[in-house]
């Protein structure tokens, strides 16, 4: 067997200080399940994601390590009201609609949907925790 067909993504991580707004974002905005909710040490990770599909997003404390310094939890907490830490990319089937649909629910724009000169069509929003949230429509065949 090939062991690259042996390797898939299963999760990706988004920080986020809030979880009822990132949810309130994630499940009732772009209509992802939630698959998991655990609570650690004060902390709370929660997995949503498309019911289409395999992948999950971890929405995670920004600093999720019982061990960090209260030092470094303050910076992760400032990088994240910020809005530059990484965030996520999706693709879907009509950029424009979706477009349309996130920002009727008042979701802060980043960018409306534009043709890229790679060939994709996209817009730009920021979650509530200010993380940068790309939707992508790639050409017709």
């Amino acid at each position: 067997m090939d062991r690259a067909t042996d390797v898939r993504l299963a999760q990706c991580f988004v920080a986020v200080d809030d979880h009822d707004k990132a949810l309130a974002f994630y499940c009732d905005v772009l209509g992802f399940e939630v698959r998991n909710d655990v609570g650690f040490e004060g902390m709370r990770w929660v997995t949503v994601a498309s019911p289409e599909q395999d992948v999950e997003i971890v929405l995670e404390p920004p600093a999720a390590s019982p061990d960090i310094s209260p030092a470094d939890k303050q910076a992760m907490a400032e990088l994240l009201a910020k809005g530059v830490l990484r965030g996520v990319n999706f693709t879907t089937t009509d950029c424009d609609a979706l477009f349309e649909r996130v920002r009727a629910a008042g979701v802060d724009v980043l960018q409306e949907p534009v043709d890229q000169p790679y060939g994709m069509r996209d817009c730009a929003f920021r979650d509530p925790a200010g993380n940068m949230v790309r939707f992508l429509e790639r050409p017709a065949d």
